[in-house]
């Protein structure tokens, strides 16, 4: 049986047209130049994914259009996670307009730097309510002192599918785990709460980490979200700060080297096909031309 690998979480960007401020940081040198899906076909035939989501890198309408139409053009870019104010009060009549392009399966609009009061504001919430209606996924964005804000959402709209990105962000290079363990703990305990196994590379000392750095943090990620709700996703380019796309994809596969087939199938791709794409519209094979 031959196992589906999808990546759950790359971006793309024209660097001179990209509005993110956090890529203009000196530290963010090699992140500087143009990121498109041609840069990427190689480490994705090299590494046997079939797919990828492509996610929002800026909070734009602009984007995430133009992400869609980079999915019309790429077979292989199976989703789009686009961006759309959900603090508007005309957003209603913009999801509405956006639902008519098919690879749109979801929106992220980051929390991790915005206040708290966000996640009760009526507007926001009203949004929020509207998403499920287009079976639409929200990825979620937190640090783990803002869990709070993940179990209201959880709590408030227990139908509606939340993607935990970058695992919540833990500060690996510190090892500080009590705080975000106990994150993922309450956060895991709600069905509809998912979780991408993303973001880790850059979350450890640049170039400098070794596999047992993750470990203790993939135990408690499996123990609690179990496999069926973990999601492989590489966070290309990002990544590429702290180390190379197949480094990331082989640390993973390591640590579940002695589960089951199914369990690893759930990881690296079924979980992010059924959660992205409940119609299995978009699943299709990656060209090697």
């Amino acid at each position: 049986m031959e196992m589906m690998i999808i990546d759950s979480h790359v971006n793309f960007w024209k660097f001179k047209s990209l509005k993110a401020d956090w890529v203009s940081d000196k530290n963010m040198k090699l992140l500087q130049k143009d990121y498109l899906p041609d840069h990427l076909r190689s480490s994705l035939i090299n590494n046997e994914v079939q797919g990828v989501i492509a996610i929002q890198a800026e909070e734009s309408e602009v984007e995430t259009l133009w992400l869609i139409e980079l999915a019309n053009t790429y077979d292989w870019i199976f989703g789009v996670v686009g961006w759309v104010d959900m603090m508007g009060e005309n957003t209603r009549e913009k999801i509405y307009e956006f639902s008519r392009h098919r690879r749109l399966r979801g929106y992220r609009y980051p929390l991790n730097n915005k206040p708290f009061e966000v996640v009760t504001n009526r507007t926001f919430r009203y949004n929020m309510s509207l998403l499920k209606d287009y079976d639409y996924t929200f990825d979620l964005v937190i640090r783990p002192d803002q869990a709070d804000s993940g179990v209201i959402l959880a709590q408030a709209y227990p139908h509606q599918v939340l993607i935990l990105n970058h695992c919540g962000l833990p500060d690996i290079r510190s090892k500080e785990m009590n705080q975000w363990k106990e994150a993922i703990k309450e956060l895991a305990t709600y069905p509809n709460v998912f979780c991408k196994l993303s973001g880790l590379l850059t979350q450890a000392h640049y170039k400098k980490w070794s596999p047992a750095d993750f470990y203790p943090y993939f135990d408690v990620l499996f123990e609690n979200f179990g496999t069926h709700r973990l999601m492989f996703g590489s966070d290309w380019p990002t990544m590429l700060l702290s180390g190379s796309y197949l480094q990331w994809k082989s640390l993973i596969e390591k640590y579940m080297e002695n589960m089951t087939f199914e369990e690893k199938d759930a990881v690296m791709g079924f979980t992010t096909a059924r959660v992205y794409d409940k119609q299995w519209e978009l699943i299709y094979p990656i060209s090697n031309t």
